[in-house]
């Protein structure tokens, strides 16, 4: 890491000493139980040119519930040849919680991006899902100052039905992966292939999709009942793609 500041309640760790790969993995940590009502996160990233980070969450995040809203903001700035991977825990919203989260990423050449979020349905046990306010996930993926992936997830069940058709249905947790790459020999169909194979694996317990993109990319869609096989899935799809030159 060449420079890092943190204020309270984050705290970030170094979480790859064993590894040999020469690239750096990190850990967001906080002493909050969670975001709470009027909570602005802001996370800024820069990878230099030839360097790679995977940053990791520390836990499940949990929204709890709000008078007004909270916000989390993530700028990541990738110049060339570098890797960033981010495959955080599950949300997990509380009743009437309200919560927008924004990711800006400008990917340079040569780059790879792995980046996903999972939505529950808030504390099924205890009865309460889908009983939040609000929640969005906006992504935003550029290169060349151009527009490449933009991916919205909206959540209000007030105005939006989620158990209807074309929504969630009968599950109660979404999840999305982006991959995008401006290397030249990414073998786009045969990595979408190997995470299908992969998915098959899990048929009974999730709904997996994976959508190609025009460019070096994809999107991985997936539905379930749980939110740590999800996570786990997702963790095996970021450890394939992770490990491509």
């Amino acid at each position: 890491v060449k420079d890092l500041y943190v204020s309270l309640p984050f705290r970030v760790v170094s979480v790859g000493q064993r590894k040999s790969d020469k690239k750096l993995y990190q850990m967001v940590m906080s002493s909050s139980p969670g975001i709470l009502d009027g909570d602005h996160y802001h996370l800024d990233v820069a990878l230099e040119k030839g360097s790679s980070l995977q940053l990791q969450s520390q836990s499940y995040q949990r929204l709890f519930n709000m008078e007004d809203k909270a916000v989390q903001e993530l700028n990541v700035m990738m110049e060339d040849e570098t890797s960033f991977a981010y495959v955080p825990h599950p949300i997990v919203p509380h009743e009437d919680s309200n919560f927008k989260s924004k990711a800006n990423v400008h990917i340079g050449k040569n780059s790879q991006l792995i980046i996903s979020e999972i939505i529950t349905c808030g504390r099924k046990h205890y009865g309460e899902v889908f009983k939040l306010r609000r929640f969005q996930n906006l992504m935003e993926v550029y290169h060349n100052n151009k527009l490449v992936v933009k991916d919205n997830v909206v959540i209000q069940p007030d105005l939006i039905p989620i158990s209807s058709i074309g929504n969630l249905e009968q599950y109660t947790h979404q999840g999305t992966l982006i991959f995008y790459s401006t290397k030249e020999n990414v073998d786009k169909n045969g990595l979408i292939e190997e995470i299908v194979e992969a998915a098959a694996q899990h048929i009974e317990e999730m709904e997996v999709g994976v959508s190609a993109m025009e460019d070096n990319g994809f999107v991985v869609r997936a539905l379930g009942h749980g939110g740590e096989l999800m996570y786990n899935f997702f963790l095996h799809v970021q450890e394939i793609l992770w490990s491509l030159e």
